[in-house]
């Protein structure tokens, strides 16, 4: 089927083989610099255009992708310098922020009777929104989790002097086919932060546009005067939802100082609770100025330096890539759907993350905020067997096998926290990145596995089998190695601050850089061959 771009079409389905629509006589084909585009049907529709799932017809396979149509309100002349500036500024940001592995890439732009087109990579998956009315709120360590990934994004975008200014949970797309965050929707962004001149009217050209999300916004975003800081009140915001699945109409504010009241609301940490309260200032001399302010506040700063070096990845269009069908509806309508990336490559950013899931894992089992709480609902098919529950929701003896283990993280699952996965055999598996904290694996076989960045903080890995494994820039601090097999294992740079290696053997391990203390190292097997934390050989 094509599908009529034309705003006022009446009858805009037309054959797939057609050339003009047959209401209303427009041309189904779209020209732009990279390719022809025929609409396959429309995705959504919002107050400044529509999005459409494509077909680029000139490219072999006729890869799908998603084009988003800007639609001016009217014909007036200050009305289409308004859409023209909104086009060149979505465009030149995405086109400038692009390479980065949690951001759509735009792959064509171009205008065509009045109307302006974006061609840009769709993300499959569900929003955050979406995901909350169907899984529940999420629990304080999963909204730690949450900002761990996001706000090294943020950074980013910072950086390049980028302000997104509509963060909220219908921004944010979990990624199907990695489970990864991924931020949409920059048409809203600004990308300089000192304000323009006004005219003589006292508003730019674009103050009636743009401004953000009510409630989402800070006072200062919709005065028109937005800062970094702007994006860190909006992301607070989102926190809220997150925990109480209430948006921000449907939360009591004080009167006297716009606040939201929301804290007899939440069941959270009393640090965690200062840590949101301080992003969701009114005032923005009062608020965390930036995302590292953040993670600081978290705990996280020490993961910093490797956020800044993991994040910009390098930029590879490959616009023929065939793309598989698929629709997006976006639950707020506002028509911006993107095309599926390829994401082969970026795995640099998942392993940071993964470092700083681990860190907030330990500060939260250190606070002992999290002992009794809600876990958040998995969506696991029931025949994988990964949760058993007891009759208040409470998740007890979790057990789980080798393959639907392997086949759950296949589909982008990381967390095994506190699973007994002891006597499994995941011999030669990628389990890079990968929550294992306070799990059981007393005896596992884990043969030359990657477990990159992986967490074992707490876990019990006794007589477990870790020859030759990639355990590089692992946690596992007061995990317990007793008796475990790690002769040749790279544990270059991992945090094993605590942890138990009485007997353990680490001949031939790599420790370069690790942190072990050398009264750890005495209750351990080594031979000359071992790696020690200052890179040496051997015995000194």
């Amino acid at each position: 089927m094509s599908y009529c771009f034309n705003p006022t079409c009446p009858h805009p389905k037309n054959l797939a083989s057609s050339q003009r629509c047959q209401s209303c006589g427009a041309p189904l084909l779209l020209t732009g610099k990279c390719g022809q585009y025929r609409a396959i049907k429309q995705l959504g529709q919002g107050g400044f255009g529509a999005t459409f799932l494509a077909q680029n017809e000139v490219l072999p396979g006729e890869p799908s992708c998603v084009i988003k149509q800007l639609r001016p309100s009217g014909t007036a002349p200050h009305i289409l310098q308004m859409a023209e500036e909104l086009f060149e500024r979505e465009a030149k940001t995405l086109g400038m922020i692009g390479n980065h592995p949690q951001i759509p890439r735009l792959l064509d732009y171009f205008k065509q009777d009045n109307q302006f087109y974006l061609v840009q990579e769709y993300i499959s998956g569900a929003t955050l929104q979406q995901e909350v009315k169907k899984t529940g709120c999420y629990s304080e360590a999963g909204v730690k989790q949450f900002l761990s990934e996001v706000l090294p994004l943020l950074q980013y975008i910072h950086e390049l002097k980028v302000i997104h200014r509509d963060i909220k949970p219908a921004n944010l797309i979990r990624r199907s086919q990695d489970a990864r965050l991924v931020l949409i929707d920059f048409g809203a962004v600004k990308n300089q932060v000192s304000q323009t001149t006004p005219n003589p009217s006292g508003q730019t050209a674009l103050t009636a546009y743009a401004i953000g999300t009510p409630g989402f916004a800070p006072p200062e975003q919709m005065a028109m005067r937005p800062v970094y800081s702007s994006d860190i009140y909006a992301l607070g915001v989102t926190c809220i939802y997150l925990l109480t699945t209430k948006t921000p109409k449907d939360l009591p504010y004080n009167p006297t100082t716009g606040e939201i009241i929301w804290e007899q609301l939440v069941d959270v940490s009393d640090h965690f609770t200062r840590v949101l309260k301080k992003m969701l200032e009114v005032s923005v001399r009062n608020r965390y100025q930036s995302a590292p302010d953040v993670l600081r506040a978290l705990d996280m700063e020490p993961y910093l330096d490797s956020l800044s070096k993991g994040l910009i990845v390098k930029s590879e269009v490959k616009s023929d890539v065939d793309i598989k069908e698929r629709t997006n509806n976006r639950p707020d309508n506002s028509g911006v759907l993107f095309n599926e990336p390829a994401s082969n490559g970026n795995n640099g950013v998942a392993q940071v993350a993964a470092a700083i899931r681990a860190r907030r894992a330990k500060l939260a089992e250190n606070s002992g905020s999290q002992s009794g709480r809600r876990e958040r609902k998995q969506v696991i098919p029931k025949s994988q067997n990964l949760i058993n529950t007891n009759s208040n929701g409470s998740q007890v003896n979790r057990k789980i096998n080798s393959q639907a283990l392997l086949t759950a993280y296949m589909k982008g699952r990381r967390d095994f926290a506190s699973y007994n996965i002891s006597l499994l055999n995941l011999q030669d598996s990628d389990l890079s990145g990968t929550n294992f904290h306070g799990a059981q694996l007393t005896k596992t076989n884990l043969q030359g596995t990657n477990l990159e960045n992986s967490d074992f903080g707490r876990a019990s890995l006794k007589e477990a089998n870790l020859k030759d494994a990639n355990l590089t820039k692992a946690y596992l601090s007061h995990a317990d190695l007793e008796g475990a097999d790690l002769r040749g294992a790279d544990l270059s740079y991992a945090y094993m601050s605590q942890a138990n290696l009485r007997g353990a053997n680490l001949c031939g391990a790599n420790l370069t850089g690790a942190r072990i203390s050398d009264e750890q190292l005495a209750l351990a097997k080594i031979n000359w061959l071992t790696v020690r934390p200052n890179g040496k050989r051997g015995f000194l």
